[in-house]
């Protein structure tokens, strides 16, 4: 999803400043570490595109800082938070990192309505005046997410493991059914086509819309 505008808030440069790095944001967390590190190993910035970003960076008023909000045990985020991290360094910019939960009144400023959909790029110039926000994850995702995601879930919820056994299932074969469909998602994240197009199309959206 992506949304582009002019804000009237601009972030004060302490707040800025006392943000995380990614390194710092990585060393932090207490979950997913790993993912984060499959995502960032297998993304890269295509060279055409990075020379767009840089491009588009110097122009005047054009991006130099790129802000993320999220947290660590969202799917979203442990793909394209390490998306950014690429983005950002291929463009030239600094990066920054804000917990969505400790940091509600940024959150509030630029979330996608009444939703809280993380995580959330914003889009800086130099002296932190908002250009454009990205949010939560590219069309192509939500476009190919039912018939990319079917197969992996399968029959874990109630009604289908019902079906599956013609009878009530126990609360062991419900924990089961839970850790395989878990298993086999984060296979799909580790080696699925749909997870990497989702990163290389996170990349092509907001080299579109920076107008880079």
């Amino acid at each position: 999803m992506t949304a582009a505008a002019g804000y009237a808030t601009q972030i004060p440069e302490e707040r800025w400043q006392a943000a995380k790095t990614y390194e710092q944001y990585i060393a932090s967390i207490t979950v997913n570490q790993a993912k984060f590190a499959d995502n960032l190993a297998k993304t890269s910035v295509p060279d055409e595109l990075a020379e767009r970003l840089r491009a588009r960076s110097a122009q005047a008023g054009g991006p130099r800082r790129l802000l993320v909000i999220g947290e660590d045990w969202c799917p979203d985020v442990y793909r394209g938070l390490p998306v950014a991290a690429r983005i950002a360094a291929a463009a030239g910019w600094e990066l920054r990192v804000l917990e969505r939960d400790q940091h509600m009144d940024v959150m509030d400023v630029f979330k996608n309505g009444e939703f809280l959909s993380i995580p959330v790029y914003v889009f800086l110039t130099e002296d932190n005046r908002p250009l454009a926000t990205w949010i939560e994850r590219p069309k192509l995702a939500n476009d190919q997410m039912r018939e990319a995601l079917g197969p992996v879930f399968g029959p874990s919820g109630q009604r289908q493991l019902m079906e599956k056994l013609g009878r009530e299932p126990t609360e062991e074969e419900k924990a089961a059914a839970r850790a395989e469909a878990q298993a086999r998602y984060d296979a799909f994240q580790a080696t699925s086509p749909y997870w990497a197009g989702w990163r290389d199309a996170t990349i092509r959206e907001v080299v579109e819309l920076l107008g880079a």
